[in-house]
């Protein structure tokens, strides 16, 4: 996938009615993951996550869907996570629908907006997908 497409892919997201459970992957989705891919962190088989309810994916990202109002304080469990390390995670990402938080661990750049303002910020992301 090229950088438009993943925009295009983003902002459906963004645009489409939150839904907490398919978040994770429709997140990886937009960025060009593979259905193979998706089905095994959907079955846990590569999910390396130490955190109840997250989606981590080896070398890429460990993110999660929280309760509302309880954003920051799940993108500070997710940067604690010893898995982050063992699974070489470049970013962290928390979102309830409502707000959208995630980190670069690599250069320690944040993202801090409203959860359909996110697709303003692909960009931020656009090395999941092998783009520099």
């Amino acid at each position: 996938m090229n950088a438009v497409e993943i925009e295009e892919e983003v902002s459906k997201l963004a645009e489409a009615v939150f839904d907490a459970a398919e978040f994770p992957f429709s997140f990886l989705e937009a960025f060009g993951n593979k259905s193979t891919t998706i089905n095994r962190l959907r079955s846990g088989n590569s999910n390396l996550s130490d955190v109840e309810g997250s989606v981590l994916q080896r070398n890429h990202i460990h993110m999660t869907v929280c309760d509302e109002g309880n954003v920051s304080k799940m993108l500070s469990t997710l940067r604690d996570s010893p898995a982050n390390a063992k699974a070489k995670v470049k970013f962290i990402l928390a979102t309830d629908g409502v707000d959208l938080e995630a980190e670069d661990l690599n250069s320690g750049e944040t993202v801090a907006c409203s959860y359909p303002d996110f697709a303003d910020h692909f960009g931020f992301f656009l090395s999941l997908a092998g783009i520099t």
